[in-house]
C-alpha cells in the first residue's frame, strides 16, 4: 500500500469512531435478496477523487466501513485527487465494469465540472452510472477567529470597497465551494479572487494563519475549528439554517436573495456494470445510510443523510445539472 494514497477503511478508527463495532442490521438476508450471484467475491476499490480529510473522504469512509462488514470483503479507499475530482472520476469511468471499482462522486464530478471544463476526460452522463445518493452538506463561508469580519455583510462591504483585494479558498476548481463563490460574486457584484487548493486539508492552515481571507467549502471539515473558536462562520449556503450551526445565518438571511447551494455525495460505477450488481450495491448502501448509528455519524460530521437509489439519484442529478449549468453560464467561470 502507498501511504496517503491507498489504504483500507479499517485503518481509520479514530476518524470513524465506533461505527465498525456496530452490528450489521439484516445484512445476510439483504445481500441474498439482491442477487448478482456471489458478488462481491474479492475486495472493492472505492476511489475518492479528493484528498483525505475532506467531506468527500469522510462520507466515503463512514459508509465503506459498513459495506465491508456487510459484504464480508474489504472496501479499500483510494484517494486520487486532482483536476477538481476529474482524475479519480476518469479512473473509474475507464475501469473494468465489474462493480469492483466504484467512485465517491460529488456535485462537482457528477454535475458542475462538465459546464466548466472545455475538455473533459470522460462524459459524466454516459461513462458513469448512479448507485446511490448518500448525503447533502451545506457549504460554509468561514474566516479565522481574528478576522475583522463579524458578518457576511462586513466582508461584502469591504470587497466592494476594494475590488480584487480579497480572496477565497475552495478545495479545487469545479468544486461546490468554487461555484458557490462564483455564484456569490454574480449575485452581489463583488470581485473576490478564487484560490483553488488541493482539498479541504490544505485550505484550513492558510485560513487559520490569515494567508487566505476566507474559505468557501463543505462544512464538515470546518466544524471542529468553528466549535473550538479557531474560525468564525459568516454564513451557510443552504436554504435554511443548518442543523449543526443553528446560530449561523444563511446567505439569504445575510441579504443575498435567492441564494441556495448544497454539496452532495454519492456512489457511482462504470456505466456498463451489470444491473443486478448495481442493484445489489444500491440496496446495501441505502440500507447502511438508514442505520441509526450511521445517521448519527453522518450528522456528527455536519451532513444530512439523504439516501436515494439509482433511478431517484439519476433524477436528482438531472435537476442539479439544470441549476449549475445556468450558474456556470451566468458567472462566466471556465476552466481549461
Amino acid at each position: 500500500m502507498k501511504a496517503g494514497r491507498e489504504f483500507g477503511v479499517m485503518g481509520r478508527r479514530g476518524l470513524l469512531g465506533g461505527i465498525a463495532a456496530l452490528p450489521v442490521l439484516g445484512a445476510p438476508a439483504l445481500v441474498r435478496a439482491q442477487g448478482a450471484g456471489t458478488f462481491p467475491a474479492r475486495p472493492i476499490r472505492m476511489v475518492v477523487p479528493f484528498p483525505a480529510g475532506g467531506a468527500t473522504d469522510l462520507t466515503a469512509r463512514v459508509v465503506c466501513e459498513r459495506m465491508a462488514a456487510m459484504f464480508g470483503q474489504p472496501v479499500v479507499v483510494d484517494n486520487r485527487p486532482g483536476a477538481g475530482g476529474n482524475i479519480g472520476s476518469d479512473m473509474v469511468a475507464k475501469a473494468e465494469p465489474d462493480g469492483y471499482t466504484l467512485l465517491t462522486c460529488t456535485i462537482g464530478t457528477a454535475s458542475i465540472n462538465q459546464y466548466l471544463y472545455s475538455r473533459m476526460p470522460f462524459d459524466p452522463m454516459k461513462d458513469l452510472t448512479s448507485v446511490a445518493l448518500i448525503n447533502e452538506v451545506a457549504n460554509v463561508i468561514a474566516v479565522p477567529s481574528n478576522s475583522p469580519y463579524r458578518t457576511l455583510k462586513d466582508m461584502l462591504d469591504d470587497a466592494k470597497a476594494r475590488p480584487g483585494a480579497l480572496n477565497f479558498g475552495s478545495p479545487g476548481n469545479g468544486t461546490s465551494g468554487h461555484l458557490c463563490g462564483e455564484f456569490l460574486k454574480f449575485k452581489t457584484g463583488v470581485n473576490i479572487t478564487h484560490i483553488p487548493y488541493r482539498g479541504t486539508a490544505t485550505i484550513i492552515p492558510d485560513v487559520l494563519a490569515g494567508r487566505c481571507e476566507m474559505a468557501i467549502d463543505n462544512l464538515p471539515g470546518y466544524l471542529p475549528h468553528l466549535q473550538a473558536g479557531r474560525m468564525r462562520a459568516l454564513a451557510v449556503t443552504s436554504a435554511e439554517r443548518w442543523f449543526s450551526l443553528p446560530d449561523v445565518p444563511t446567505v439569504k438571511e445575510a441579504g443575498v436573495p435567492d441564494f441556495e447551494a448544497v454539496a452532495w455525495f454519492g456512489f457511482q460505477a462504470p456505466s456498463r456494470v451489470p444491473r443486478p450488481v448495481i442493484e445489489k450495491l444500491a440496496g446495501a448502501v441505502t440500507s447502511i445510510v438508514a442505520e441509526p448509528a450511521v445517521v448519527d455519524r453522518l450528522r456528527e460530521i455536519g451532513s444530512a443523510p439523504k439516501a436515494l437509489g439509482p433511478a431517484a439519484f439519476d433524477g436528482y442529478i438531472a435537476g442539479e445539472n439544470t441549476k449549475w449549468q445556468a450558474v456556470a453560464k451566468a458567472s462566466g467561470a471556465r476552466l481549461d
